[in-house]
């Protein structure tokens, strides 16, 4: 319903990719969590995939050890299977090399690596990558995401979904459409 309110396709062509690398409490048991270097982060890290409007498509959990190409198959395996018409993605500079010739052989979709200028000092809009920033934003308002507290991970990744539909849902409030009638089901 958001997609038509913004005139947009229903189901969408297009999507941007990234992750986001959290801290994880005591209650993350250690097969499930990893240290990212880059970040000095101890804990989980959140690959998600959002549409043109930042909609929430896909998302996977992974330890933080996990690098961003390996999450990134299984990230857009998992796109691709759920989201047939999607062709394009919209990725920063980690999911280079591989993942992009596996994209456009196994899964047919043109992977777009968007890198910022070596020119550019101090923080600068990247195009189509401050979509998917910007939903990382959303998610992390909600305070249960501010840290993974989740022992399973399909709990964290069901946990990203709940938060995705928070900010969702008041847009589609702010509309002013009705919400979708419930059709009575005959008593059994």
């Amino acid at each position: 319903m958001l997609r038509e309110l913004a005139g947009k396709k229903e189901e969408p062509t297009a999507a941007i990719i990234d992750s986001q690398s959290v801290k994880a409490d005591a209650t993350v048991g250690a097969a499930t969590r990893g240290y990212d270097a880059g970040k000095k982060i101890n804990g989980r890290k959140r690959h998600i995939a959002v549409d043109t409007l930042g909609l929430l498509l896909a998302v996977i959990v992974t330890a933080a050890s996990v690098k961003d190409n390996d999450a990134g198959r299984d990230l857009l395996e998992q796109l691709r299977a759920e989201h047939h018409r999607i062709t394009l993605v919209w990725a920063d500079g980690a999911y280079t090399g591989w993942l992009v010739t596996f994209a456009h052989a196994v899964l047919t979709l043109a992977l777009t690596v968007v890198k910022r200028s070596d020119d550019a000092k101090g923080f600068v809009v990247l195009p189509r990558r401050w979509v998917v920033e910007r939903s990382f934003s959303w998610l992390i308002r909600a305070r249960r995401l501010a840290r993974d507290y989740e022992t399973r991970i399909d709990s964290a990744e069901a946990m990203a979904w709940w938060a995705a539909s928070i900010p969702a849902t008041r847009r589609l409030a702010r509309s002013g459409r009705p919400a979708p009638r419930r059709v009575k089901r005959p008593a059994a």
